[in-house]
Formats: C-alpha cells, sequence, structure tokens
C-alpha cells in the first residue's frame, strides 16, 4: 500500500486578513484528504501542529514514504501586503520525481482556483521540507492569506483542496482516486 507524510503548517502565528491562521486552515485541507486517500487505498501519516520543523522532517524520514506534502498558505511581503494573489507549487530543483508530482497538482489546481493562470511551479534549494526529506517532496503554497479574496477563497474551498490535493497523490502514485 503507497504511504505518504502529509505536512500542514505549523505556522499558527501566520494570520489570515480576516481572523484565523495558517497551522489552523492547512490541518482543515489536511483533516479533508484524509478521507480521500483512506478510499483510495494510500496510507498516511501526518505531522503534529506542536512540532517544530527540524522534528516534522525527522518524522518523516523516520519512516519510508512515497511522498512527502506539505501544505501551507503564503504571505507578501510587508510592504506589498494584500496586493498578492497566486499559488506556488515548489520541489527540489534536482528531484524528478518531486517536479512531476508538482506538475500534476498545478493541473488538479487549475480547476478550482479562482486565478487558474496565476499557478506557478517553483524549483527552490532553499526550503527544509524539499532539501531533507528522503521522500520526493512538494510544498504547495495553497493562496495568499494576507490577499482578503485569496483567505476568503481558501476558507471556501477546504474540501475542493484538499479533493484536488489527495486525486494528485492518488494521479502520482498511480491508483485509482476514490471518492469516500
Amino acid at each position: 500500500m503507497p504511504k505518504i507524510y502529509l505536512s500542514p503548517s505549523a505556522q499558527e502565528f501566520n494570520h489570515y486578513v480576516d481572523g484565523g491562521n495558517e497551522e489552523y486552515y492547512m490541518n482543515l485541507i489536511a483533516d479533508a484528504m484524509e478521507p480521500y486517500l483512506t478510499a483510495s487505498g494510500i496510507d498516511f501519516s501526518r505531522n503534529q501542529p506542536e512540532m517544530p520543523l527540524w522534528k516534522i522532517i525527522n518524522d518523516a524520514n523516520g519512516q519510508d514514504y512515497n511522498l512527502h506534502l506539505a501544505i501551507h498558505s503564503n504571505a507578501s511581503p510587508d510592504a506589498q501586503a494584500g496586493k498578492n494573489t497566486g499559488v506556488q507549487i515548489y520541489y527540489y530543483p534536482t528531484s524528478e520525481r518531486g517536479k512531476r508530482f508538482a506538475e500534476i497538482i498545478a493541473e488538479n489546481y487549475r480547476p478550482i482556483y479562482r486565478e487558474p493562470m496565476n499557478i506557478k511551479l517553483v524549483p527552490n534549494a532553499n526550503l527544509a521540507e524539499l532539501r531533507k526529506t528522503k521522500a520526493p517532496a512538494v510544498l504547495i503554497e495553497t493562496a495568499y492569506h494576507d490577499n482578503r479574496a485569496d483567505a476568503r477563497w481558501i476558507r471556501d474551498n477546504l474540501d475542493n483542496i484538499a479533493r484536488a490535493l489527495a486525486k494528485s497523490v492518488a494521479q502520482y502514485l498511480n491508483v485509482p482516486f476514490m471518492e469516500p
């Protein structure tokens, strides 16, 4: 049975422009992914909100996973707060499997995101969850939580996001995607 590591943000200090925080909403997305993964025959483990990043990485590297999926929402630099929109899907530059997974996520995310042409794949060698995890890894910034329209879109589409991500996992693992 294929197995993935889900890593929703543990950044409760990243507040949404209109209430709530990144940790809370990204964990709701991971919660909503679980029934889709289970129905599709995909086993999973996940971090706990109180875990620091180094412990999340150690936990993810403690077993053999087929994938590592970090789920975040983005914030603009102070000078641009509230002005940016879009989705970034990060993968490690030399990871062909990570890039392939990122491409699949983008393909499944375009039909649900409010600005489908504003979804970008971004190679990144600096993010620890991409650089230090053993399994092929992707970190998705689901949208900007400091932009009112994006923050509202995240809250209004938790299940759509979860479904798109779970469908992407199943597609990458070449297993049938099943509705719960």
